[in-house]
This record gives C-alpha cells, structure tokens and sequence, in this order.
C-alpha cells in the first residue's frame, strides 16, 4: 500500500497527457482544417460588390435604397 497514489497519480497523469493530446489533434484535423478550407474556397471566389448590390437591391440597407 506504499506509494499507490503516487504510482496510480503517475500513471493517470500520463494517460490524460496522451488523451488530451489526441483530442486536440482530432480536433485540429476533424474541424479546424476542414473549415479553414472552406473559408479559402469561399472568398476564392466571392464578390463582396456583387453581394453588396443583391442586397441592396432587396433593401437590407437604409442608407443605401434600392434602385
């Protein structure tokens, strides 16, 4: 019964550092490169004058009224 909490702390520590680091490479390649991709090809080709003009012309804006 000597030492069990440190041998058990040791081991407990060591298997939550593993876990936590999977979780976080997970999470960085299940989630945030994939969105990261999505964000680039959105604005690859997006046309913030075009959007402005389409709701402009739906009247989102007051200070700018449809034409």
């Amino acid at each position: 019964m000597r030492r069990l909490l440190a041998r058990r702390m040791k081991f407990h520590l060591f298997g939550a550092f593993f876990v936590s680091l999977g979780c976080a490479a997970l999470y960085k390649f299940g989630v945030a490169e994939p969105r990261k991709k999505a964000y680039a090809e959105f604005y690859k080709n997006y046309d913030p004058m075009k959007d402005f003009e389409a709701m402009r012309a739906a009247g989102v804006f007051e200070s700018a009224p449809p034409k």
